[in-house]
């Protein structure tokens, strides 16, 4: 019979990242108790279809829900953010009081929108960000009223949003403060075709400037927005799509490295601010600085749902071998992905097209929605893009697997 297991492991989070990590620990055979911890109140959902089905769709939008496996037999702390850590003591507390202590730790508290900065007038009745699901339809209902949108940043999720409002049948203007449209992910010529798809579908897309400021009416509602170039473009709602800022605010005065995101190691070990490891406590998903072999070691926080799904399991690995000399731990080494549709082009990607130092076009036609680049940095192939294109990823993935393969890292 095998002997009961004591231990009690919590995880912050409870996304994707946070339950993919809590379902691999049962999976690879943790017994004990496991608790699960949200700011939201809502259960674990996906995140992508909030800017893109949720947004455009006919009828009552559906919560896209995550499913949760039978035998997880978790604790769901739910709609109670942590906001303090003690790694000393083994415990995190939350913003009821409550104090959970733990023998393993996942942190898992993945980012919120980037807002205003701090200090700065604030956003009037009318300028939103998009991150969760009551964002979701606070700005479906938004988008339904047909009048003028105006979208801060022309990211994916900025794309996104402009298409789906696009879809609709508003005006969409989508300002962006670079030459092109995700011109520091995908280099110029994919944001080019990327700007190409947005004009083509009605999008009035302005680069090369930046959000000024707010004009708002009598009623102290949105009215427009001020650009930097002097003009001021008519809105009656604004969606700040900066991108996200990893959620660590929790983590001030533990001693943990928490610039950018928090640091790990290629386990996904949590760091202190000297470098070394936290005993037992391990991150994955939106919040986890991990270092990028294809970025040449550099560590990086990447908000996309594989790494977030990879990131999830690799850390419930690490964390139970970690307690337990007979597993083998394995740094993580996956290749990165992402995808967005826009206006009906699927776009495809592998690898880290942001580390290149050289694009390689290997086909470009607008008209017939085709797109391939191969991205390399020092000679070296550090990832891909396509559009249209998807079958020809697998062998560009093939080669970063190698490549990633051939790297050595000593075990911890």
């Amino acid at each position: 019979m095998r002997a009961a297991d004591h231990r009690e492991l919590v995880v912050v989070g409870a996304s994707l990242a946070g339950l993919r990590a809590a379902r691999c620990l049962r999976e690879q055979g943790f017994t004990g108790a496991l608790t699960i911890v949200g700011d939201e109140p809502h259960p674990p959902y996906d995140r992508p279809p909030l800017s893109k089905r949720v947004l455009s769709a006919p009828g009552r939008p559906v919560r896209p829900e995550l499913p949760v496996p039978n035998g997880l037999r978790a604790r769901w702390l739910l709609g109670r953010a942590a906001v303090r850590l003690d790694p000393v003591a083994r415990a995190v507390t939350l913003a009821d009081g409550t104090r959970l202590t733990y023998d393993g730790l996942v942190v898992a508290t993945g980012s919120t929108a980037r807002g205003r900065p701090p200090g700065e007038p604030p956003l009037p009745p009318g300028v939103v960000t998009l991150r969760g699901w009551d964002d979701a339809l606070a700005l479906r209902a938004a988008l339904t009223e047909g009048s003028p949108l105006v979208v801060v940043g022309a990211g994916f999720l900025g794309g996104e949003i402009a298409a789906a409002a696009r879809e609709r049948g508003l005006d969409v203007t989508l300002v962006e403060a670079a030459s092109q449209p995700l011109e520091g992910a995908l280099g110029a010529t994919a944001g080019a075709y990327v700007a190409a798809l947005h004009r083509e579908a009605g999008i009035v897309l302005r680069t090369g400037t930046t959000v000024e400021g707010f004009l708002t009416g009598a009623d102290g509602r949105l009215a427009g927005v001020h650009l930097g170039d002097g003009t001021t473009v008519p809105a009656g709602t604004a969606v700040l799509a900066w991108g996200g800022v990893p959620s660590t605010g929790w983590l001030a005065g533990s001693g943990l490295a928490v610039d950018g995101g928090v640091h790990c190691d290629p386990w996904l070990r949590v760091l202190r601010t000297d470098g070394t490891a936290v005993p037992d406590v391990v991150a994955a998903g939106d919040v986890a600085r991990v270092p990028q072999p294809l970025a040449g070691g550099a560590r990086m926080a990447l908000g996309h749902w594989t790494n977030a799904v990879e990131q999830g399991a690799a850390a419930a690995a690490a964390l139970l071998a970690g307690q337990d000399p007979d597993r083998t731990p394995t740094p993580f080494r996956a290749v990165p992905s992402f995808w967005s549709d826009l206006h009906g082009a699927r776009i495809r990607s592998v690898g880290l097209p942001g580390a290149a130092d050289e694009t390689r076009v290997v086909e470009h036609d607008l008209t017939g929605r085709r797109l391939e680049i191969a991205y390399h940095r020092e000679g070296r192939l550090v990832g891909a893009l396509t559009v249209g294109r998807t079958g020809r990823l697998a062998s560009y993935r093939r080669a970063l697997e190698e490549h990633l393969a051939s790297g050595t890292v000593k075990a911890p």
